[in-house]
């Protein structure tokens, strides 16, 4: 994203500062904040160099610390991302003029196609890789197009184009995306391949019509990525040896629960992982294929073709698999197919939408799957949230409100000495950097699958699940705030009661 220098304080590196000084000095300006400069820095700076930024400035000094890396990073974003916006911005003004005098706005794809809006799309690209974003979301508003990417799974706001750009960076990425760019008045999928230096991305798109305009949602997706290995999942010791073990039984059918964007793919291919693929067939029907397994024949949805979750799954048990993965159980159709795979004795694993382990039981049945079925074949489900991780370069320790302690701890606390990130330049002020998982498995046993068999309520399965001392998603969450991981208001913001 552009760096956050000037965003609020009209503080214009470029125009002050060379590329040069500040990488020597390893020092970069950041904002004006309760009457200081508050400037980034690696190390012990030189005294000299924030003198000249001081008396540049005439204001005092306040040393954000950061990592060199990273640092040197956010000057060559700072640098790059102001030149391009000035640019981009000098170009629109002037091409709005002579547009304005040859009454040509309706050539939506020449507009498209100018150096400024080609500039701001691949900048908005690169700066969304690189900030580690997996969404980014373009949505028109009554003063201009409004960016937000999803960083760690919040949205972040970030400057957006000149206004009089905004209609062409919208058709400049529908054109990428070999998408109708006359066509505004319905909804359009569309895939951009793009290549980052050394990364090669896939970028789905979506554009939906809206009061002000179209909206647009870009999906990033790296090609050539590797899968999470189990043990990088953030399972702790217990969870991840019962993981492992339901990943290796000949049959059954092992289901990962949670709502959209909690993961559960990723711990889909962790567990497909798992299988010896040189002595078994594995068979994926996926929508999309995130990332390519070695030996693993994968197959991708396709509903405009009819290649939907349920018609691949009529037809793959033909090509005689030993293990199944369904990236989605979607209707009642697809989990009748899945649970009678598991019974004529393929292993099955599949995703499903609910708040917890306990609730994929009704909700298979609500989809139409006999409880003769279900409990001859479920094996466990995994319920899971991400949460974001406390940044570890600015970690401070606090005392936390006790009621919301109250609400995740296991016993009674009356004060606790607990982490929390305070905000820096590595983890743009959020106080947090990366995700990891927090848990809740529930396996299933003789007396859990009489109960589905006797079609038992929610409450009375999760109270046979407690009954087993089961780790629920808030127990495990706990167990990550004590250790530092992440924090108390993380795990109530993905956790409900």
């Amino acid at each position: 994203m552009v760096f956050p220098a000037g965003s609020k304080t009209g503080l214009s590196v470029p125009d002050v500062l060379a590329a040069e000084y500040l990488e020597q000095f390893q020092v970069l300006p950041l904002e004006i904040a309760e009457g200081k400069l508050r400037v980034a820095a690696a190390g012990d700076p030189d005294p000299q160099a924030l003198d000249d930024l001081s008396l540049l400035w005439q204001l005092p000094i306040e040393i954000v610390p950061a990592e060199p890396d990273e640092l040197g990073e956010a000057i060559r974003r700072a640098m790059d991302a102001n030149e391009s916006v000035v640019e981009l911005i000098d170009d629109a003004g002037r091409e709005d003029a002579n547009l304005a005098d040859d009454h040509d706005l309706a050539d939506a794809r020449n507009l498209a196609n100018q150096p400024p809006v080609i500039r701001y799309v691949n900048l908005l690209l690169r700066d969304a890789s690189s900030s580690g974003a997996s969404d980014i979301h373009l949505e028109s508003t009554k003063t201009g197009l409004r960016i937000r990417l999803r960083l760690d799974g919040v949205l972040s706001d970030i400057e957006g184009p000149p206004r009089g750009i905004a209609n062409a960076v919208v058709s400049r990425i529908k054109l990428l995306a070999s998408l109708d760019i006359a066509e505004r008045r319905k909804p359009q999928d569309g895939r951009i391949r793009a290549r980052l230096e050394d990364r090669e991305l896939d970028l789905r798109v979506s554009t939906v019509p809206s009061l002000f305009g179209e909206s647009l949602v870009l999906r990033l997706l790296e090609r050539g990525g590797r899968p999470v290995a189990p043990d990088e999942l953030g399972m702790d010791s217990d969870t991840l040896s019962q993981f492992r073990e339901l990943s290796l039984r000949p049959h059954g059918i092992v289901l990962v629960t949670g709502p959209t964007g909690s993961g559960k793919t990723t711990t889909l291919y962790a567990t497909i992982g798992l299988r010896d693929a040189m002595a078994e067939k594995i068979l994926t029907v996926e929508d999309p294929i995130e990332y390519q397994l070695p030996g693993t024949t994968q197959i991708p949805v396709n509903a405009a073709t009819g290649v939907t979750f349920a018609a691949v799954l009529r037809n793959v048990l033909r090509q005689d698999p030993n293990v199944l993965m369904v990236g989605e159980m979607r209707d009642g159709e697809t989990a009748d197919v899945a649970i009678r795979a598991a019974l004529t004795g393929h292993a099955v694993f599949s995703s499903l939408h609910t708040n917890d382990a306990v609730s994929a039981v009704p909700r298979l049945m609500d989809l139409g799957i006999e409880p003769y079925l279900l409990a001859s074949t479920l094996e466990a489900v995994l319920a899971q949230r991400l949460v974001r991780k406390i940044c570890p370069h600015c970690r401070m320790q606090y005392e936390p409100d006790p009621q919301s302690v109250a609400l995740i701890a296991e016993t009674p606390i009356r004060r606790a000495k607990l982490e929390r990130g305070a905000g820096c330049v590595a983890c743009r002020q959020t106080g947090f950097k990366g995700r990891t998982g927090i848990f809740e498995l529930l396996t299933v046993d003789e007396e859990l699958r009489d109960a589905v068999l006797r079609r038992a309520s929610r409450a009375e399965l999760k109270e046979c699940a407690t009954a087993r001392a089961m780790r629920t998603l808030r127990r495990d969450g706990w167990s990550k705030v004590r250790t530092g991981i992440t924090t108390v208001e993380e795990v109530l913001r993905v956790t409900t009661d």
